[in-house]
């Protein structure tokens, strides 16, 4: 499965997670139910996996955390937010180079309709 057929499926598991708990709640809620609902469909799923980094002499074996991996092929952040801004995106792409996955969502749940809040971030795709 492709990075762009995986992204669909998981934009669509993500729009019936929002569907039912609406906006307005914290991130740790929307994520939780999110691995779930990701989990029942069988896809490998990693969550707040954490990615070693290295810079110089100085090795981390936790750089950071990506909320959720999907197949090894795709991340997604997790934000409930007024809005996203400038900084989200270059987390994701950050995330992205660093894992040289090519594929990211940042998916914003505190928005009326979840299509709204759901940016694509690719890296050499």
């Amino acid at each position: 499965m492709t990075e762009n057929e995986l992204s669909n499926i998981v934009i669509g598991e993500a729009i019936k997670v929002h569907s039912k708990l609406s906006p307005g709640l914290l991130e740790s809620v929307y994520q939780a139910c999110f691995v779930y609902k990701l989990i029942k469909t069988g896809f490998l799923i990693e969550s707040q996996k954490p990615i070693p980094l290295v810079y110089e002499e100085v090795k981390l074996e936790c750089g950071f955390r990506c909320d959720i991996v999907v197949e090894n092929k795709l991340i997604i952040e997790i934000k409930a937010v007024e809005a996203l801004n400038d900084i989200h995106l270059a987390q994701v792409l950050t995330y992205l180079k660093l894992t040289k996955v090519k594929l990211g969502l940042l998916m914003n749940f505190n928005v009326i309709r979840l299509k709204y809040g759901i940016k694509r971030v690719v890296n050499d795709l």
